[in-house]
């Protein structure tokens, strides 16, 4: 119900409706209406409240990430129908895989911190209480285990898009980190349950610093934040900007067998072609040209000696040739 009465408001825009008119749309007493309008100040919402005039909001609130600031407006199919937010949690994506199996499929898990949130290859990711956007999807696609990998590239080109419609120059390093201004501001861990020839359940972990501004001596030199890059943009912003690119990439993935929009978008604003990277694999470093992204979403390299062969996401770490891209 509480849902309901911050979408009423929402809809409302930042004018005056009413208690009595808010009681009758729901079909519940005045004192209730005032108990969770009271509930939804606790949780952040900057709500008015004037004797005979009503209940407002007094600004659109841009940064509570709440099922209602997320999808108020959008029209999705499946992704963020339901969303869970948590204050703070281990991780998203433990969480994520705990559930997968009785949770629908687009199913969101959002939280404000992760005390135990994870990259690739098992490394720490710092997630800082109400700094970035640390979130995870359950996907359910009807798709061969040997498929899923290219889910991971879908997720990163549309959050490339998501923050390039925003006005963010961001590119992506392939397989799973988007950049800004040479250095990590996004990174995307995809987990799978499988058996041989069909998923059980994907769960894609997205961790993006918004707000961030000081980093651990560890990462300073490689990560960064959309506001230490100088753009305000609020986390409810990115989230909806994510979610509508990212549906309609999957969808033409998942049931059209379309890669082209998500492949386009990773080669024109890829941060490694045409460029020399290391790839480092079982601590063996080897400097090569990245030349593209074939059509399975595999990288394309070039040794020194002018051999090509294809990596395929999760062999190797990549990083460039003069710092982290």
């Amino acid at each position: 119900m509480r849902e309901k009465v911050i979408n009423i408001l929402l809809d409302n825009s930042l004018g005056f409706i009413s208690g009595e008119e808010i009681s009758k749309q729901l079909g519940i007493s005045r004192t209730a209406v005032w108990k969770h309008v009271k509930a939804l100040k606790e949780q952040g919402y900057d709500i008015e409240s004037v004797n005979r005039k009503g209940y407002r909001l007094k600004e659109i609130p841009n940064d509570i990430l709440s099922k209602e600031n997320i999808m108020h407006e959008i029209k999705t199919e499946f992704i963020g129908k339901d969303i869970i937010h948590f204050d703070s949690i281990d991780s998203t994506n433990n969480y994520a895989k705990s559930v997968s199996i009785d949770k629908k499929n687009g199913t969101i898990i959002i939280s404000e911190e992760q005390v135990n949130g994870r990259g690739r290859l098992g490394r720490q990711w710092h997630s800082k209480k109400y700094d970035g956007i640390w979130m995870s999807i359950i996907l359910k696609p009807d798709i061969l285990p040997m498929d899923a990998p290219f889910i991971t590239l879908i997720a990163g080109a549309s959050i490339v898009k998501a923050l390039n419609n925003l006005g963010i120059d961001a590119s992506i390093k392939w397989p799973n980190d988007v950049i800004i201004n040479g250095k990590k501001v996004c990174g995307i861990l995809t987990e799978l349950s499988a058996e041989i020839e069909r998923v059980n359940y994907i769960v894609l972990g997205i961790g993006i610093n918004v707000k961030t501004l000081d980093f651990s001596e560890d990462i300073v030199n490689i990560a960064t934040s959309i506001q230490k890059e100088g753009y305000n943009i609020s986390r409810v912003e990115v989230i909806r900007s994510f979610i509508l690119e990212f549906e309609k990439n999957y969808i033409d993935y998942i049931y059209h067998n379309d890669k082209s929009k998500t492949l386009d978008i990773c080669r024109k604003h890829s941060a490694i072609i045409g460029h020399n990277i290391y790839t480092i694999k079982n601590d063996k470093k080897e400097k090569v040209k990245c030349i593209d992204i074939n059509q399975d979403g595999n990288l394309v390299i070039e040794d020194e000696k002018g051999n090509r062969k294809e990596i395929i996401s999760g062999e190797v770490s990549i990083r460039g040739e003069h710092g982290y891209v």
